[in-house]
């Protein structure tokens, strides 16, 4: 029996991930789950070298050029697990274990990319450490910040957790900058010119979690100084264009459904002005409360992760409760920030905010 996913009711995802995918997609994939392309088998169930998991692969290698105007001297791999896995694989590739990264560190994740780095005895520089300003400010970094002889230069373009991200990304080059942007590709336009690596785990705005998608500048694949364990090996995965082994089959299957919407929207700039638009409602309201307060600078506060806390502690769990009886579900802060935290990526529409809204006015209202 086919469910209609428009009989039940609705609810509003604000989880940092996995998060809400389009309905649109999910539809789609719904429709298509038990036969695609008239193949009388899931796209599970296709053979991963076979002609209709080529024509998936390829068309999603294709949008996600589009979408981000990707140069051609860059590739694009579609890596099986999360974007923690590419912690281990960038100094492995990139350096030797006598040389270093410079690691900019504004939250977990790049506090934990920094630190294994140094757990597998390659070189972890840090040129800014957020931790003593609770990782409340982006810092603005310069050629001038980078340290003598580093090999690359690592960030975390939006900190999940903190709700902070850099609003304008590092106008470095003489290193490679390298990025996890698990929680903000496709958010945006950027320069993909400006990178030397990107990567970012599936599961806020691109499908769902266990696959990280992966975009590298091919001088890169050049510089491995001694062995890597073969799925983290740029070269050999890269090289085999995701299918050195079964890759994940039906995530790259809903991400390439992302990317197509992402293009049937109108493409980044589109996406970009609704994200824009969306956060602005909501940082609006809560910087002119008298409940809640925002820990992050107004210049480094992420579109993609908007953290707040309420002056009264003491009403966190009522707000959750009251919150989730409504259909917001998943507001509560991670453990590391505390406080609350609205994720409000690509997927979730501006509805979505504005009942967030109506129920922070509520809210406040009946207990300021």
């Amino acid at each position: 029996m086919k469910v209609i996913f428009a009989k039940m009711q609705k609810v509003y995802n604000f989880n940092a991930g996995p998060a809400m995918l389009p309905v649109e997609v999910m539809q789609k994939a719904q429709d298509e789950f038990l036969n695609y392309k008239n193949s009388g088998m899931s796209i599970m169930e296709v053979s991963h070298r076979g002609k209709h998991f080529e024509e998936v692969l390829n068309s999603a290698d294709k949008n996600l050029r589009n979408l981000l105007s990707i140069p051609e001297n860059y590739s694009v791999a579609f890596f099986p697990g999360g974007a923690t896995f590419q912690f281990s694989a960038v100094p492995m590739n990139l350096i030797a274990k006598e040389e270093h990264g410079d690691y900019s560190l504004t939250g977990v994740w790049s506090v934990k990319a920094f630190q294994e780095a140094k757990k597998l005895g390659y070189g972890a520089n840090c040129i800014f450490d957020g931790k003593e300003i609770q990782y409340s400010r982006i810092p603005k970094i310069t050629e001038e910040n980078i340290s003598k002889d580093s090999k690359y230069l690592f960030i975390t373009s939006n900190n999940t957790i903190y709700g902070s991200c850099y609003k304008k990304i590092p106008d470095v080059s003489s290193v490679p900058m390298i990025a996890d942007m698990t929680s903000d590709l496709l958010s945006r336009k950027i320069d993909v010119s400006k990178f030397a690596y990107i990567f970012a785990g599936a599961q806020k705005n691109i499908g769902p979690s266990g696959l990280t998608v992966g975009i590298i500048r091919n001088d890169l694949l050049e510089m491995k100084k001694g062995p890597v364990p073969v799925l983290l090996d740029f070269k050999q995965y890269f090289g085999s264009k995701s299918l050195y082994n079964t890759p994940p089959t039906f995530s790259i299957y809903i991400a390439n459904l992302v990317f197509e919407w992402c293009l049937q929207k109108g493409g980044l700039e589109v996406i970009e002005k609704e994200n824009d638009a969306k956060a602005e409602l909501l940082y609006t309201y809560l910087e002119n409360s008298n409940l809640y307060t925002l820990p992050i600078e107004k210049n480094s506060r992420s579109n993609m992760n908007v953290v707040f806390h309420l002056k009264d502690k003491s009403l966190e769990k009522k707000f959750i409760d009251e919150s989730e009886l409504l259909g917001l579900h998943g507001l509560a802060g991670h453990r590391d920030a505390g406080g609350m935290r609205a994720s409000i990526y690509n997927a979730m529409p501006i509805k979505g905010v504005e009942t967030l809204i109506e129920f922070l006015k509520t809210f406040e209202e009946k207990n300021a």
